[in-house]
């Protein structure tokens, strides 16, 4: 059994190669030739003895070894990044937040430019999960989690509660009576669903089929576009809904089980720039947030 690590330049083309799913790509970012990038993802393969990207006439794709293996380099080089920072000092005024996929691009990406405006010296790194992790990735300062009450050995603070309803475009052809006759999306593992909001008016549910993806971010496009509709809530689709991209054909709205938390390291709850941005959110949920 292998003991040593592989060199690190293997892992580096492996990394960029995974990234641009080309050879030519992961080289024009290394500044290295696509053959010394071939060379080196095969050592790498040989050394692993096993294939990690499956070779295609137009690109690369990566093995189930290839998938696994990677995210474990890019927390490495993380982990390597963040330790040469904090020697180096190069990382000050850096604040570190981490949030899921859906609340960054519908709620956060829409308001960053008021934080920037706010307070130009905190540069932000923001770091998006498909789905919130039991505990806080390794050095992040701040979380914004979507769920039940969150773990009591991590310091919360609950930001806001939101009600989940349908939507769709605004021309699209749904009355009460055809509702269940649409295609119908939704966000895997939520607790509201579609069946819940039809039962919690006292309608019946006919179970029809509805088709489930891994982020709201999925679902609201396919409403947009005029696809079907969705359930949402204020929070990720608000926006949407001022921009007419979508409406809530329904006046009902159901509570929402989980709810928005602020997450915070015990060093964050001492370093202003994070304190900064924990009041900046509050604020927006309190007075600027639809």
């Amino acid at each position: 059994m292998k003991t040593a690590l592989p060199p690190l330049n293997w892992l580096r083309a492996f990394e960029a190669a995974a990234r641009h799913l080309s050879f030519t790509g992961a080289a024009g970012e290394l500044n290295m030739t696509q053959s010394a990038v071939s060379q080196q993802i095969k050592a790498l393969e040989s050394y692993l003895n096993t294939p990690l990207f499956i070779r295609r006439p137009r690109g690369l794709a990566l093995t189930n070894v290839g998938l696994t293996y990677l995210p474990v380099v890019r927390d490495a080089f993380a982990t390597l990044s963040r330790g040469t920072r904090a020697v180096t000092g190069g990382d000050k005024n850096v604040l570190r937040i981490q949030s899921n996929i859906t609340f960054s691009i519908h709620w956060l990406a829409p308001r960053l430019h008021l934080f920037r405006a706010a307070h130009p010296d905190i540069q932000l790194q923001v770091e998006t999960e498909l789905w919130e992790t039991r505990y806080m990735a390794e050095g992040v300062d701040l979380e914004i989690r979507y769920s039940l009450l969150p773990d009591p050995a991590v310091k919360s603070e609950l930001l806001a509660r939101d009600y989940y309803y349908p939507v769709c475009a605004p021309d699209f052809p749904v009355t009460s009576d055809n509702l269940q006759d649409q295609p119908l999306y939704d966000c895997m593992n939520m607790l509201g669903s579609w069946q819940d909001w039809v039962e919690d008016q006292g309608m019946v549910w006919t179970a029809p089929p509805v088709t489930y993806a891994t982020t709201f971010s999925f679902t609201l496009t396919v409403a947009a576009a005029g696809g079907g509709m969705t359930i949402a809530h204020d929070l990720i689709a608000g926006h949407l809904m001022d921009q007419g991209k979508l409406i809530a054909p329904f006046p009902h709205r159901t509570p929402m089980p989980e709810a928005y938390y602020l997450l915070m390291t015990p060093a964050a709850e001492k370093n202003p720039n994070a304190q900064a941005f924990a009041n900046w959110l509050h604020g927006q949920f309190t007075h600027g947030s639809k």
